[in-house]
């Protein structure tokens, strides 16, 4: 993301997983730990998709320290595509690694996540309140899902948190505007649209920005 980021792998479930870190600037203070997911693996998917980098940027600006993985079978994280399910395992020994090495931090936790990398983050959120792993930890405070990747074989978590926060582009190309509402209206959970975006966001990554650090602060 830029020339502070570090990379370098940390264990997983299935082999080592290949993680970028991102720290606020040194005169601030980390105000808590984030994890950010990246879109479909088997479809070019990576920690340095723009949109993913962009939530990560959103989480800095807001002094957070934020490690973005890739999926197993993605870039140097070893093992294979596993539909979905051993993703959610990846996300959760990123934030083991991450809680493990920054013991210090208390304050916020956040995941942010795009695209099917948003329906990963529904699943983990859905989970924290009893997983192993965020025993002791502050709540889940802030869930940002970025182009929700509903597809019939990658459903989200049954109900959303009401400390999620959706955004989406009103010329979603990928998954249309109307299946996400048509999925959060019996939740009767509101959605950021962003006019005239497509799902990649395309010439408009410092408003999805802006937008993102606006449901952070709401």
């Amino acid at each position: 993301m830029n020339s502070a980021t570090e990379r370098f792998v940390i264990p997983g479930p299935a082999g080592h997983l290949e993680v970028a870190l991102d720290r606020p600037a040194s005169h601030q203070p980390p105000k808590g730990l984030a994890v950010v997911a990246h879109p479909h693996p088997l479809f070019g998917g990576t920690l340095d998709n723009k949109v993913a980098q962009t939530i990560a940027r959103a989480f800095v600006s807001q002094s957070m320290i934020v490690l973005r993985p890739n999926f197993r079978g993605v870039g140097k994280s070893e093992s294979e595509h596993d539909h979905g399910q051993g993703e959610v395992e990846d996300l959760w020994a990123a934030w083991r690694w991450l809680i493990a090495h920054h013991p210090e931090v208390a304050g916020h936790r956040w995941i942010g996540g795009f695209s099917f990398g948003a329906v990963m983050a529904t699943h983990l959120a859905q989970q924290w309140p009893e997983h192993p792993v965020a025993q002791g930890q502050p709540p889940l405070d802030r869930i940002i899902l970025v182009g929700l990747g509903i597809a019939e074989d990658r459903r989200p978590a049954a109900a959303l948190t009401p400390n999620a926060r959706l955004i989406h582009g009103e010329l979603d190309e990928v998954v249309s505007l109307k299946t996400v509402m048509d999925w959060t209206a019996p939740q009767q959970h509101p959605v950021l649209v962003m006019p005239a975006a497509g799902h990649f966001f395309h010439g408009q990554l410092p408003l999805l920005k802006d937008c993102i650090i606006r449901c952070l602060n709401d």
